[in-house]
C-alpha cells in the first residue's frame, strides 16, 4: 500500500510517498522538502498568510517532485494524508484541501493525521527502529511532552511543560543574544563556542517528583543576565537590542550554559520515565532532537543504564511529509483507519493535543 502524505502545519511544505504493504517497517520510496526559513528571517518569526501563501506554491510541485522520484504516477497511490492539526489554520487548510482534492479526483481514501503522532512515530523510518512498548520524549516546537507507547495509538500521558516548552526556551533565549530565526539551531551552533559552566541557570521543575516541565523561568533568568551583561536596567524592555552590548565571547557562554540547562533536564527526566515505567526502550522525537548535545548525553546515559535509545534520521527530525505518510500507513496496518471511512470531507484542528486523538 503506498501513501502519499502531505505536510503543511506550519513553515515546512513536506510531501512524501511511503509504501506500508507487507509486515515490516514501512518503507520511504520519495521525499521533497520545503523550508520557509529565509522568507521568515526578515521578520524574525512565522507569519501565517505568507506561510500559507507559500505552501500553496510549492505543494504541487513537490508532489510531482516526490512521484518522479519514486517512480511512480498517482495511479500508483492508495491514500492520500494529510496533516489535520495541530499547527496554523490557514497552513493546514492548504495542505488539507490540496489531499482532499487529489483523493477525490482519484477516489483514494483521505487519511487524516495528527502532527505529533507523526513525529511520535518517525523513528520507524529510522536504520534502528524502535519496537513498542517505549517511553518517548516528544520535543516539537511549543511540545515537549514525555508518553508511554505500547502501539499504534495506545499513548499514556506521562508528562508535559506546564508553560514554554523546550524548543521556545531555545528560540526565546536566541531572539535575546540577538540570533537570527530559527533561533534554537543558531543558539545551539553559538554554544559549540560557548563555556557551559559559565552561567548557572535554573533547571525547573529538576526535582518536582513528576514529570512535568516548565521552561519560563529559565528564560527568565536568561533575560536577568543578559540585562546584567548589558548594563541594562532591570525594569527595562526586553529586546534583541540588548545582545548589541554584549561581546560575541559572552554571548557564546549564555548560549551554552541555556543549552546546558535545557538538555540536563530533558535528559533527567526522561531517565526518571524510563524508571518509573520499567520499560528500557526510549524514543526522541521532534525538531529539538535533533540537538547534538542532547543526543551525546542521552546516548550515553542510556550505555550506562543498558537502555537503547532511538531518534529519527535527522534530515527527518523537522517537520516533513514522510512522518505524516508513515502515521496513516502504521494506522492503517493497525485497523484504525478503515479503508475510506474518511470520506473526502475535510476539517482542521488548530489545538488538538495528542490525548484527544481518538475522541477526535
Amino acid at each position: 500500500m503506498r501513501i502519499l502524505g502531505i505536510e503543511s502545519s506550519c513553515d515546512e511544505t513536506g510531501v512524501a510517498l511511503v509504501d506500508a504493504s507487507g509486515d515490516g517497517v514501512p518503507r520511504l520510496l520519495g521525499h521533497a522538502l520545503h523550508s520557509q526559513i529565509e522568507m521568515h528571517q526578515a521578520y524574525g518569526g512565522v507569519v501565517p498568510e505568507l506561510a500559507s501563501r507559500d505552501h500553496i506554491r510549492r505543494v504541487l510541485p513537490l508532489t510531482d517532485a516526490v512521484l518522479a522520484q519514486a517512480g511512480c504516477t498517482l495511479d500508483d497511490v492508495d491514500a492520500i494524508a494529510h496533516t489535520r492539526g495541530p499547527g496554523l489554520a490557514g497552513a493546514l487548510l492548504v495542505g488539507s484541501g490540496v489531499a482532499a482534492a487529489l483523493a477525490f479526483a482519484r477516489g483514494l481514501p483521505l487519511i487524516p493525521v495528527h502532527h505529533l503522532e507523526g513525529h511520535l512515530l518517525s523513528p520507524f523510518l529510522s536504520v534502528d527502529p524502535p519496537e513498542f512498548p517505549f517511553v518517548a520524549l516528544l520535543v516539537s516546537g511549543g511540545h515537549t511532552q514525555l508518553m508511554r507507547v505500547d502501539g499504534v495509538g495506545r499513548y499514556a500521558l506521562l508528562g508535559e511543560t506546564i508553560d514554554d516548552a523546550a524548543g521556545e526556551a531555545f528560540d526565546k533565549s536566541a531572539k535575546l543574544l540577538g540570533l537570527p530565526y530559527p533561533g534554537g539551531p543558531a543558539l545551539s551552533r553559538l554554544a559549540q563556542q560557548g563555556d557551559a559552566a559559565a552561567y548557572k541557570f535554573p533547571r525547573p521543575l529538576l526535582h518536582s517528583g513528576d514529570l512535568d516541565f516548565s521552561f519560563a523561568g529559565l528564560k527568565t533568568a536568561v533575560l536577568t543576565q543578559v540585562k546584567r551583561l548589558a548594563h541594562a536596567a532591570p525594569e527595562g524592555p526586553a529586546n534583541a537590542q540588548l545582545a548589541v552590548a554584549l561581546s560575541e565571547a559572552q554571548k557564546a557562554d549564555v548560549a551554552a550554559s541555556v543549552q546546558a540547562a535545557i538538555v540536563e533536564v530533558l535528559v533527567k527526566k526522561s531517565l526518571a520515565a524510563l524508571k518509573a515505567t520499567g520499560l528500557q526502550r526510549l524514543v526522541v522525537a521532534g525538531g529539538v532532537g535533533a540537538n547534538a548535545l542532547l543526543r551525546q548525553q542521552l546516548n550515553a546515559e542510556c550505555e550506562r543504564r543498558r537502555v537503547r535509545v532511538h531518534y529519527p534520521e535527522l534530515h527527518l527530525c523537522t517537520d516533513n511529509g514522510a512522518m505524516i505518510a508513515l502515521a496513516a500507513g502504521m494506522r492503517w496496518r493497525a485497523g484504525l483507519v478503515p479503508p475510506g471511512a474518511s470520506g473526502h470531507r475535510f476539517d482542521v484542528k488548530p489545538r488538538w493535543p495528542l490525548a484527544e486523538l481518538d475522541a477526535a
